[in-house]
């Protein structure tokens, strides 16, 4: 089979896409508004994009025409962190992927904690044992869209916080301690698995 994605209703576009580019992480990206509401919420489209300096990217659709409260918040302070999702966090998680008002607060409705950032003013989640703060360097939107499209954000690292805990030596990740969720299609999500390695030629 072969698909034609300007042919196709964008369910089917979408459910090929998140059935088939797995597993994805997650970014649970925290915000606030200018007049200083929390903003919390997952994007599966989400990935690190440099290292030198450090960045990340994750895009937010707009469906029909509607900004999320995550883009108004980030297009207006330049400013987010990434908390990320791990098994003892995923139920709060799923709680703040639904649509709510603006004015309420997904920290007290998922019932995480918020602690202060050090350089910017979004609010971390206390329960993540990895976040990062980010400042705005980039942010664009998708041209030929038939529903709203999307918003790619890319936003550089200016402070990263991990748990003791997850730490090895050398700046290395102990993943039996992190143990991140990844997402798949629908309602499905992934641990991890079986792992293996591959030595560079």
């Amino acid at each position: 089979m072969q698909f034609d994605p300007n042919e196709l209703e964008h369910t089917a576009v979408y459910k090929l896409l998140t059935g088939s580019i797995i597993p994805r992480p997650i970014g649970w990206i925290s915000s606030i508004s200018e007049s200083g509401i929390n903003n919390l919420a997952p994007f599966s489209y989400f990935n690190a994009v440099g290292d030198d300096p450090p960045h990340v990217m994750f895009s937010t659709g707009i469906g029909n025409h509607i900004y999320k409260d995550t883009l108004n918040n980030i297009l207006a302070t330049k400013q987010f962190v990434v908390n990320m999702v791990t098994e003892d966090v995923v139920e709060q998680m799923n709680m703040t992927a639904q649509s709510v008002s603006s004015d309420v607060d997904e920290f007290e409705l998922a019932g995480v904690t918020p602690i202060p950032s050090n350089k910017i003013k979004p609010m971390r989640v206390k329960e993540s044992l990895i976040t990062f703060e980010c400042e705005l360097a980039h942010h664009y939107f998708l041209e030929g869209h038939k529903n709203g499209g999307a918003c790619i954000l890319i936003g550089r690292i200016v402070m990263m916080h991990f748990d003791d805990d997850v730490l090895l030596d050398n700046y290395k990740i102990n993943l039996e301690k992190y143990k991140p969720v990844s997402r798949l299609a629908g309602s499905n999500y992934a641990k991890i698995g079986e792992l293996f390695s591959i030595k560079r030629n």
